[in-house]
């Protein structure tokens, strides 16, 4: 079995008895065994389960079955979403013991598709850094650079699609988790429209909330932009509370062929200066577009600045991670911003008051939010997509020092803050809009690109479509060189 082949491919061999669902998860076990070592990025397996549950896929095609659109196919779930009798711990050493009942209802979905879940993938303590990392587990590294992250928080996902150790993963996205490390590691990831899949069974909260975490989705990552849409068409949908009187029909893309989408980019933009190696590769991207003859404009902008989308998006993020924190954590955090000067914009400081932000200014940053959705809204009657960096720069070397807002990373030999890995994901996530992200090459040091494209509120198939046809000019998934033989 291709290590690398599409979920939807491995699927379709099944069915037609080319590969049994047993040998296709016996070669992704075995994978894991001889690759994972020095990846650290499946952390849990269910190997009795997942073996049972293949043959029965087996024994159901063998009778003229189908078990749905995922029939047999072996995959990972990120550990921050509850498997059924499988530990979920999200990184979390309070909960490395955490073997829930039930599955999240998103994981739920996939089972009932025919997936063959087989085991976890990593993620940092609650889910909440842009590396992978925590005390239960480890560090995951990137298979492109073992001395660099995949990312996170489903840098774990990422890394294990990269190195052909499962088909299909199941992440999640408040921060870039999905887009972060899909572009990090060279995999496909998207974020879905806020609300259409399920939060229940995702952690953080805690085990049994029942709460929609603000600006929080789920979303699949993957080895190509078709195997996005086919898990799209399964995962969305409305919860058990909507079911009775609700509908989600999610609308066919604007378009398909390339050159048929209305196509922006955005690529710079002061507020968050992008690295020169990454800013190249999008910028040639761009201009093998227009080769190809899409009309790609690079002034369109929606009505709206990049500060705009940050200035709304941190002090509502804050309000979500404030919310969880222990109370001395937070005390801490309140006495930090009531001693700064208020003039102080040092990102530590700038976090604290995000973290401890009031009811009254979280409501007046929703506010401000609900108008940039009408910018949005405005600005995709007149574009399809809009092409924008996931981050400012490729994959950076490991860094595990507290606390993590102090963090720096480099840009064009400059130290700026390690916030500005959110810069350019904050205005989807702001907005609540999709967003795909696609492989777009490599630097010339030989490190992932991603491109973030961005796509309007619901209409989530355009986004995956444009990525779709974008491989052919950019090319797709390519396996890290030294796993490509391997």
């Amino acid at each position: 079995m291709d290590p690398f082949a599409s979920a939807t491919s491995l699927v379709a061999a099944i069915l037609a008895g080319e590969l049994s669902a047993v040998e296709a998860l016996e070669a992704q076990l075995a994978r894991v065994a001889d690759i994972d070592p020095q990846l650290g990025a499946v952390v849990a397996l269910d190997t009795e389960r997942a073996r049972a549950d293949a043959a029965a896929a087996d024994a159901a095609r063998r009778r003229g079955e189908s078990a749905g659109p995922l029939h047999g196919l072996p995959m990972t779930i990120k550990d921050s979403w509850e498997t059924e009798g499988l530990v979920t711990a999200c990184g979390t050493p309070a909960l490395a013991g955490h073997v829930p009942a039930a599955d999240a209802p998103a994981v739920a979905r996939l089972r009932a598709a025919g997936a063959v879940i087989f085991g976890k993938t990593n993620a940092p303590f609650m889910a909440s850094d842009v590396q992978t990392y925590n005390d239960v587990y480890g560090t995951t590294r990137n298979p492109w650079d073992l001395e660099r992250t995949p990312g996170g928080s489903s840098g774990g996902a990422a890394a294990a699609l990269a190195a052909g150790l499962t088909a299909l993963e199941l992440g999640s996205d408040i921060g870039g988790s999905i887009r972060t490390p899909a572009s990090w590691c060279g995999v496909y990831g998207h974020k879905t429209s806020y609300g259409i899949v399920p939060q229940r069974g995702h952690i953080p909260g805690l085990p049994g909330t029942l709460v929609e975490a603000d600006l929080n989705v789920a979303g699949p990552l993957a080895r190509s932009a078709e195997d996005l849409d086919l898990a799209l068409g399964i995962l969305a949908g409305p919860d058990r509370w909507d079911v009775r009187a609700w509908r989600l029909e999610l609308p066919a893309p604007r378009a398909t062929a390339l050159r048929d989408f209305r196509v922006a980019a955005w690529l710079e933009d002061p507020a968050c200066p992008v690295d020169d190696a990454v800013r190249a590769r999008l910028e040639a991207l761009v201009e093998a577009l227009r080769g190809a003859g899409v009309a790609v404009d690079a002034d369109a902008r929606p009505a709206l600045t990049l500060a705009d989308a940050g200035g709304a998006y941190l002090p509502l993020l804050g309000a979500v991670i404030g919310a969880g924190l222990p109370a001395e954590v937070y005390d801490r955090l309140l006495a930090l911003v009531a001693d700064a000067d208020p003039d102080d914009d040092s990102p530590l400081v700038r976090y604290a008051r995000a973290l401890t932000v009031s009811a009254r200014d979280r409501l007046f940053m929703d506010g401000w939010r609900q108008q940039q959705r009408a910018a949005w809204a405005d600005f995709f009657e007149r574009y399809d997509v809009l092409l924008m960096p996931v981050t400012v720069v490729p994959a950076i070397p490991h860094d595990h020092s507290d606390p993590i807002p102090a963090r720096t990373i480099t840009v064009n030999a400059e130290e700026r803050s390690y916030l500005d890995l959110f810069g350019w994901i904050a205005p989807a996530s702001a907005a609540l809009l999709p967003a795909t992200a696609a492989p777009a090459g490599a630097t010339a040091g030989g490190l992932p690109v991603g491109v973030q494209i961005v796509g309007p509120f619901l209409e989530d198939r355009t986004p995956i479509a444009f990525a779709r046809a974008l491989a052919e000019v950019a090319g797709g998934f390519v396996p890290p060189p030294a796993l490509a033989r391997a």
